[in-house]
């Protein structure tokens, strides 16, 4: 199957790479500008199904290279923004971006919000099966990163989904702190088991009295387990 390209634009090199090695670990192609009028001439030149766009750009910003895109093309638009510039991100979505990103970001979010753009604007391009545990109130989608709690998408951090999304998907199996660390956070992961316990904390306060058909458990002197009654 023909992969995606994503064009990444911005005038950081180090975090065009990070991008560049997040994008390819995940499948996709990627070309890279560090400029806005090179932006608009790769556009053009390797028509990317996605555009990652920064807005401080030497030559031309993000808002004029957003604007020149579309002059001439549908392709999908990500803005990465400053944190907290509210105007930064209307103003984007007004000249035709798809979604925004701010930054500093995680690599988890980019992914799951280019995915999702791609989604959207390629229907039919990959029918990837898609990462989804339902239960009474609770969705738990891994595609998108999304938990929703009794109706309402409720802000989770990657690696308290990841964790919540793994026990759920195992409902009524005992994991031990260090399985779950393994599984996880992955071999390369250097933490002890108490971060474990942190984050199981924090769920815990988001999934108290949702449902008495369904249990996140603590299993005295082994872990964790996902409980379904």
């Amino acid at each position: 199957m023909e992969k995606q390209t994503i064009l990444i634009v911005d005038d950081d090199k180090n975090i065009c790479e990070l991008l560049r090695l997040y994008l390819e670990k995940e499948g996709y192609d990627t070309v890279v500008a560090n400029d806005g009028r090179r932006a608009v001439e790769y556009e053009k030149e390797y028509h990317p199904h996605l555009v990652l766009l920064d807005i401080m750009l030497p030559y031309l910003d993000g808002w004029q290279v957003c604007r020149e895109i579309r002059k001439t093309s549908t392709t999908p638009i990500i803005m990465l923004t400053a944190k907290g510039e509210t105007f930064d991100k209307i103003l984007g979505l007004e000249l035709g971006a798809d979604d925004y990103i701010s930054k500093p970001f995680e690599s988890k979010e980019v992914i799951a919000r280019i995915k999702a753009v791609l989604r959207r604007s390629y229907p039919d391009f990959d029918k990837q099966d898609i990462k989804e545990v339902k239960y009474e109130n609770l969705i738990i989608n891994l595609t998108n990163y999304e938990m929703i709690v009794n109706g309402k998408k409720v802000d989770t951090p990657p690696k308290e989904l990841e964790l919540i999304y793994h026990l759920a998907s195992n409902p009524n199996r005992v994991y031990t702190r260090d399985k779950l660390l393994d599984e996880v956070w992955g071999f390369d992961y250097y933490g002890d088991s108490r971060t474990v316990d942190v984050h199981v904390k924090r769920l815990r306060e988001k999934l108290e009295n949702v449902s008495d058909k369904w249990e996140l458990r603590t299993v005295w002197g082994v872990g964790y387990k996902f409980e379904v009654k």
